[in-house]
């Protein structure tokens, strides 16, 4: 396919949302640690910097992804869910190291640090498109047949299952929601979709009654359950984020000016409390606007979804587009005391790398759907 047939049919208005995302985020994230001298190592631009080259390396991977194409890193799945599962099981070794509370991250040096579970929700959709997809673009059935769906739950059960165990409860409750969305896309008998939601619930109370579970994480639940409980202990960040959000009013204290932001009231502000930070300083108008620009990626890649004439593509689609609304769904819903606290990052807004670096990957895979389908919108 020629370079500027691939340039024209490329989704103008996915990349530019996306684009914008990532540069508001970069404001706001500018915003939230100027001030932060242990955190910014005495740089005020510090975390900027290093956001505007984790959104350009994003791009990179993105160009990458849309140039080797969905179809051909079908035929790479083996590889990159073989190396997906290796890094995080290397979190559970001593290469991983505790973040905010976390153990699910991996420190390369430099200042660098990797989160493999971003990188294993992109495996699962592949991998598991690949399985169901298999036989029905092949033509020789119109749905996966039960085997096919066992076998594609065994290979995403691995990876949660390591997540869970370091434990990452938000990167576990993202997975599932991807794994359900693929079966819903794929043509599943709903009898899976109902038994696998049915186990889900089971799980959810074997892992709070053989607490699995840290400290930390009970006291988040505990949090959200009850908003009053300890403001200044257990439920201080809920409490200071709906202070911060609260007090923006309509139209904001203004870009760099909120006293909650400046103040340093709001604990891990760039990354994920970064939506308090517009709520306070661009108020309702600006928060809206980041919730409109995250409709407008989910709206594109609904469309790929549909127009794509194959179900691989579809069941791909599919997966990220349940990724980015339920992760969105709950960054957002933390910060406004509706959801529990999970420690997941807003997509292309939060500083962090591996989450960047991820979405982005998966904006490389929409993008590759829609310039390979053999129509145009």
């Amino acid at each position: 396919m020629a370079r500027d047939s691939v340039v024209r049919r490329l989704d103008w208005v996915l990349l530019l949302t996306a684009l914008a995302l990532s540069a508001i985020g970069g404001a706001l994230v500018y915003s939230a640690t100027r001030n932060r001298t242990e955190l910014n190592q005495g740089d005020p631009y510090y975390f900027l910097v290093r956001h505007a080259l984790n959104t350009g390396i994003g791009l990179v991977l993105a160009i990458g992804t849309i140039w080797l194409g969905h179809r051909t890193l079908r035929g790479a799945v083996p590889v990159l869910y073989g190396l997906s599962v290796v890094l995080v099981l290397a979190v559970l070794t001593p290469l991983g190291s505790t973040i905010n509370g976390a153990h699910a991250w991996i420190v390369v040096g430099g200042g660098f640090s990797l989160q493999p579970g971003e990188f294993a929700k992109i495996t699962i959709i592949l991998g598991m498109a690949m399985l169901l997809a298999a036989r029905v673009d092949a033509g020789d059935r119109l749905i996966p047949d039960h085997r096919t769906v066992v076998q594609s739950l065994g290979l995403a059960a691995l990876p949660i299952a390591i997540v869970l165990l370091m434990p990452d409860l938000g990167s576990v409750m993202v997975m599932a929601v991807i794994v359900l969305a693929v079966l819903l896309a794929s043509g599943a008998s709903n009898r899976w979709i109902a038994g696998l939601i049915l186990a889900a619930v089971v799980g959810a109370l074997l892992i709070w009654q053989l607490h699995v579970l840290d400290q930390y994480q009970i006291d988040r639940f505990a949090a959200f359950a009850n908003p009053a409980l300890d403001p200044s202990g257990v439920g201080y960040n809920t409490n200071q984020a709906r202070i911060a959000i609260g007090s923006g009013g309509l139209t904001g204290k203004g870009l760099f000016h909120g006293t909650q932001t400046t103040g340093q009231f709001v604990p891990e502000q760039q990354t994920d409390f970064v939506f308090t930070v517009a709520g306070e300083e661009l108020g309702f108008l600006g928060a809206g606007l980041i919730i409109v620009l995250l409709g407008i990626v989910l709206w594109r890649a609904c469309r790929i979804a549909r127009d794509t004439t194959e179900l691989y593509g579809t069941v791909v689609a599919a997966g990220i587009i349940a990724w980015f609304a339920f992760q969105a769904f709950e960054n957002i819903g933390m910060t406004l005391g509706i959801m529990p606290v999970a420690g997941l990052p807003l997509p292309f807004v939060s500083y962090g790398g591996s989450s960047m670096f991820a979405v982005w990957i998966a904006i490389g895979l929409l993008q590759s759907i829609r310039v390979q389908r053999p129509v145009s919108a």
